[in-house]
């Protein structure tokens, strides 16, 4: 199904269901779950999240894992660009602006990831986070280069779905400005509850940002960028500080 021949509102409407129970919103369900689970288990702060599990003991099956999670995460990313035919088009998802994707991306980065540190400071002082833990791979040769791809894996997955994709079905379907950034923040802080209600308030507040950036400038690319800087310093620095230091922070 695609915009390059007719479609009714209802069709419209179930295709974005599905897209989304294919990806993200199967991710916000598991997400809730999983914050209830902690909820009734004890204190929220004495729970843990990890992002980036080992997936096997046995280091080269563990990285078969780890490559193929990525790869099919990307998938529903596939599908939502083929069902939006020629729309998608309008999305930005292209190299033709380097230097603007790159200096915005990195804008953005900086501007979201200082506040964060200091609201993720604060959601563990209130006890309103789990303890994240960034990435718990063994300590292999792969280990950087595949939380690297993870990074990037993220990125694509989320600002291509949750803003590209549906920012563009819920204009298409009619909704106000007001209404399609606040699904697409609210749905970007929902599968991230499995962390804590900090992060779903953090990511929601990102997901505001990135919303009205992509509203005013028709580009992913730079939020793509954004999102992949902020998940490798996550990713990639939790894995190489040295422990005294994690714990300090």
């Amino acid at each position: 199904m695609t915009l390059d021949r007719p479609v009714t509102r209802t069709a419209l409407g179930v295709e974005v269901v599905i897209v989304l129970l294919l990806s993200l919103g199967q991710s916000a369900v598991y997400a809730l779950v999983s914050i209830i689970a902690k909820l009734t288990a004890g204190p929220l702060s004495s729970q843990t999240a990890t992002l980036n599990p080992s997936r096997s003991p046995r280091p080269y099956l563990d990285l078969t894992y780890q490559l193929l999670g990525i790869f099919f995460a990307l998938v529903p990313v596939l599908l939502a660009l083929y069902l939006l035919g020629s729309a998608r088009t309008s999305l930005g998802l292209s190299f033709d602006r380097p230097a603007f994707d790159a200096g915005w991306g990195a804008t953005l980065a900086a501007a979201i990831g200082i506040p964060g540190l200091l609201l993720v400071y604060v959601a563990a002082t209130l006890g309103l986070n789990a303890q994240i833990v960034p990435a718990a791979l063994q300590p292999v040769w792969w280990a950087v280069p595949v939380l690297i791809l993870a990074a990037v894996q993220n990125a694509v997955l989320e600002e291509v779905i949750v803003v590209g994709y549906l920012m563009t079905r819920l204009r298409q379907l009619g909704l106000s400005t007001v209404a399609i950034v606040a699904c697409s923040a609210v749905l970007r802080g929902s599968y991230h509850l499995y962390q804590g209600f900090g992060a779903f308030i953090g990511n929601a507040v990102m997901g505001v940002v990135f919303a009205l950036f992509f509203l005013r400038t028709k580009r992913v690319m730079p939020l793509i960028v954004a999102h992949t800087l902020l998940d490798v310093a996550a990713f990639v620095g939790y894995t190489l500080l040295p422990k005294d230091w994690l714990s300090w922070l």
